[in-house]
Parts: structure tokens; C-alpha cells; sequence
């Protein structure tokens, strides 16, 4: 019998977010969708955990490929993750919610086929967000340079007392805050741990920065919008030298009294295939905001 899969011209790959048990139901029919557009299909090693007999990549190893399309199932955690390791090839990622929240896995699963065939007839819009490049540095020397999606969190232990931070923009000195932490937000990242600490609700197409503090110790602190071009950097100095430094909220780079992250704009963007509906309407529906009165 014939095969009625299309020749291979094309590579997807698909992520999954670990022990969900869903993933087993999904990606079967996910993959004959795959196959019979022409794609090869590499998967993650979660992935594997519920199909056999595929190519399976880990994900760090994921950009080494030519992908032209990433499959993400899961939630935002696991869309950060894809984001970060498929950046460097600039590869469009459809977010399919198998979460709760979905600010980026906007695609809810029973409009996965729907999506895809509008991927197939050109007709799916693309989205370009701003990702950050940050680097933690200790005298003269990077200790470690990563890419960010969300936000880049210098923070306190819970034991510790208040830290003093500097702010630096494009060298020039801001201020000096005495505050739980700071937070470097993108647009995409206002709505996560900035939001929780007050700061402002961005566009994800605008071309800003957002600087939140953390429970600052004075009240004139408030968050700072700045323009994505220039360069940032916080000077930590801690009296009990304890501090940490989590990116897009992954476990969390110990720091020192004299440390300082710096953050610009990277050269790469993650590209977001999205359903059409508008960024208020998420708001409203994922922040809860009221709906217009009748």
C-alpha cells in the first residue's frame, strides 16, 4: 500500500512540557498531520517519554537543525524554554496551552489543526517579540552571558536582609536602591514577577524596557520604562554578599557583593505564530479585566 505521507521538504520539531499525560493522546495525531504536510519531525526528550521510533534531539541541540517550525506543548514555562534554545535560528513556535494562564501558549488545544492549516495556507500571523542578552559579571570577567525571554530577576534570599542596588543606564548612574531585588523586564515579560511587583503592562511590540524594583524601601522607587536600545546594568552591593540572579525564573546564579548584570537588546527575536486575537483580549481574559458594559 502506499505511503500517504508527502516527500520530506521541511523539519519540525516538537516540545513538550514534562509528565503531562496528554502528550501521549496529542502528539500521534500531531505527527501523521506533520508527516503528510511534508515535514521530518524531531522531538525533545520529554517528548520520547510518550512516542517511539522518532529522531529524538535534546533541546539545547534543537538549533543545530534547520527548523522551520517548532510545535510547543505545554505552557508559558515550557514556550520560555523552547524560545531560548530555537532563538538563534529565528524558527516561528506555535504555543499550544496544556497550562492554566497561556500568555504565550495563546493556542488553546482544540484549535491545534485549525492553526496548522492556516500555518500551511500562509494565512497564520507571525509575531516578532524582543528578546534580552544578559550577562552577569565579576570584576572584569563574564561569569556567564544568556539569552532572556521574560525578565532577568536580581533578588534577595528569603533570610537576608534588604540589598542595595545601582542602576546604570548606558553608564550613566540612575540611582541607588535599597529593595528586595530588580527586575529587567521585556514587553513580553511585563506581565510576569514585574506585574506582580507593580510595574506596567507592556505591548509586546514595543521597542521598551521596563525596571521594576522589589518592595523598594523608599516610595519614590517606582518602575522605569526605558527604550530597548541602550544598555543596562545593576551593580550589586550586599553587606551579607547573598544574592541570586534568575533568568525567565529558572533556578536561580548565586552573586556577590560587587557583581553586576548587565542587559541589552539581543540581535535575535522569537517569533510567535499567533491566533489573531488581540493583546486587550488576552488581558481581559487572562488578567481577568472587566468586560465593556452593555
Amino acid at each position: 500500500m502506499a505511503s500517504t505521507h508527502a516527500p520530506h521538504s521541511k523539519t519540525a520539531a516538537i516540545i513538550s512540557r514534562p509528565d503531562r499525560s496528554e502528550v501521549a493522546r496529542i502528539v500521534p495525531g500531531l505527527l501523521t498531520w506533520l508527516g503528510e504536510h511534508g515535514y521530518k519531525v524531531i522531538i525533545d526528550e520529554e517528548t520520547a517519554t510518550y512516542i517511539a521510533g522518532h529522531e529524538v534531539v535534546p533541546r539545547p541541540e534543537m538549533c543545530c537543525n534547520p527548523l522551520d517550525l517548532v510545535v510547543v506543548l505545554g505552557g508559558d514555562g515550557t514556550l520560555l524554554s523552547a524560545a531560548r534554545v530555537t532563538a538563534a535560528i529565528d524558527v516561528p513556535l506555535l504555543g499550544v496551552n496544556l497550562g492554566s494562564l497561556g500568555f504565550l501558549t495563546e493556542v488553546p488545544l482544540p484549535s491545534l489543526y485549525a492553526m496548522l492549516e492556516a500555518i500551511a495556507a500562509g494565512r497564520a500571523t507571525v509575531e516578532h517579540r524582543s528578546l534580552m542578552q544578559c550577562e552577569l559579571l565579576r570584576g572584569d570577567t563574564v561569569r556567564g552571558s544568556y539569552l532572556v525571554f521574560n525578565d532577568a530577576v536580581v533578588n534577595k534570599t528569603a533570610l537576608a536582609r534588604l540589598n542595595n542596588y545601582d542602576l546604570f543606564i548606558d553608564k550613566a548612574f540612575v540611582s541607588s536602591y535599597r529593595a528586595d531585588g530588580m527586575i529587567v523586564a521585556t514587553p513580553t515579560g511585563s506581565t510576569a514577577y514585574s506585574l506582580s511587583a507593580g510595574g506596567p503592562v507592556l505591548m509586546p511590540t514595543v521597542s521598551a524596557f521596563v525596571i521594576t524594583p522589589v518592595a523598594p524601601h523608599s516610595l519614590t522607587h517606582r518602575p522605569l520604562v526605558v527604550p530597548d536600545s541602550v544598555e543596562i546594568e545593576i551593580l550589586l552591593r550586599s553587606e551579607e554578599e547573598v544574592a541570586y540572579l534568575s533568568l525567565d525564573g529558572q533556578p536561580g546564579l548565586d552573586l556577590r557583593d560587587g557583581d553586576r548584570v548587565r542587559c541589552r537588546r539581543s540581535e535575535h527575536k522569537v517569533n510567535l505564530f499567533r491566533t489573531g486575537t488581540d493583546f486587550f483580549h488576552v488581558l481581559r481574559t487572562k488578567l481577568k479585566w472587566g468586560e465593556r458594559q452593555a
